[in-house]
């Protein structure tokens, strides 16, 4: 498993290495087709995250308004797809917590569903403690890494 970990930085590493220059030119911006609503839907969708207590994968109640937002936003602009990662604190095994991100993406991605969001919108992936949002031990740093992330992958 710690292999597959570092050929996947190593890979993802190189593939960074290869991206393209900004340019510096006074030329206008790509136009991508977006307006302004849709714009703010993604920045709506993916600004805010669900976070979970140690070793649960519940939704808490606090988190169920934001979820219905996103499921409102996705219902209206049906293009968007969003990818929900799920995540841990650095404590456990790396399968353990492999295990404990999905369930906490499943979990998001049900609740999403059952508010009415095409499951075709929406793909799961666990990091497990793999991304953690701070970087440090004790509670303060855990409790931001224990989340799921949501990330629009098409438009």
């Amino acid at each position: 498993m710690k292999r597959y970990a570092l050929i996947l930085t190593l890979v993802m590493a190189l593939a960074a290495g290869f991206g393209c220059a900004k340019k510096t030119t006074s030329e206008p911006a790509y136009d991508d087709g977006m307006t302004p609503e849709m714009r703010a839907a993604i920045e709506q969708i993916t600004d805010a995250r669900v976070y979970f207590a140690f070793d649960k994968f519940n939704i808490q109640p606090e988190y169920k308004d934001m979820l219905k937002t996103k499921a409102d936003l996705l219902k209206k602009y049906s293009s968007i797809r969003v990818r929900i990662e799920g995540n841990c604190d650095e404590r456990g095994t790396q399968e353990y917590n492999l295990a404990l991100g999905e369930r906490r993406a499943r979990a998001s991605y049900e609740y999403l569903v059952t508010l009415g969001v095409n499951p075709g919108q929406l793909e799961m992936i666990s990091y497990g403690k793999e991304n953690p949002a701070v970087q440090g031990s004790g509670e303060a740093a855990w409790s931001k890494n224990r989340r799921d992330d949501f990330r629009v992958i098409a438009h």
